[in-house]
């Protein structure tokens, strides 16, 4: 069975309900790590880049309360050039949970679970990606992780968490009405790092 926001479908059990613990891990550690993701776009390039695609990499059967930070990581393809350089396939470590602030597409997606993590937390999903006019492959992680079965390792994908934080970095893009990230401002169709004052 195939769970989403309380809607059943046939399939196999591959998302878990974001608001429950899973794994031992309270959706308030989980959200956490999602704003921990956000950051990491400030720390590795802009408060704003324009591929606003983050990830951390977190080791949740560390004896800490919240886990331990593994790694971060960030879209860089504005910078390199390299489309398949996303953050979310930068580092594959096993028994760990990668968390990320967009559903990944479909290449990270077969990374994720290639690598077989033990969890894959998004927040934006690829539908919103796609209404907010983001050109996406629309083959959902769930999909992926579908028809992945057979592989050796199941990962657990849990889906939407803190959409309410992520989805804004995600929608100025296409939008000119729509404001700046905090910590950034228009200039024309871009935002750019407001300066300190």
């Amino acid at each position: 069975m195939l769970m989403m926001s309380g809607q059943i479908s046939l399939g196999l059990d591959v998302i878990s309900s974001p608001s429950l613990a899973i794994n031992g891990v309270s959706y308030s550690t989980r959200a956490y790590w999602m704003r921990r993701v956000n950051a990491a776009l400030s720390d590795l390039v802009s408060p704003c880049p324009f591929g606003a695609f983050g990830t951390v990499i977190v080791n949740h059967t560390a004896a800490s309360d919240l886990g331990d930070l593994v790694c971060i990581g960030a879209n860089s393809n504005q910078q390199t050039g390299n489309p398949t350089n996303h953050g979310d396939a930068l580092k594959a470590f096993a028994d760990l949970s990668l968390y990320t602030n967009a559903e990944s597409c479909p290449m990270c997606a077969s990374a994720i679970r290639w690598a077989g993590f033990r969890e894959y937390i998004y927040g934006t999903s690829i539908d919103t990606l796609v209404q907010n006019g983001w050109g996406q492959i629309r083959i959902s992680s769930i999909e992926v992780f579908r028809e992945s079965f057979d592989l050796p390792n199941q990962s657990r994908l849990i889906g939407g968490i803190l959409t309410n934080e992520t989805n804004p970095y995600f929608t100025w893009q296409y939008n000119p009405d729509y404001p700046c990230p905090t910590g950034c401002s228009r200039s024309g169709a871009s935002c750019v790092k407001s300066l300190a004052l």
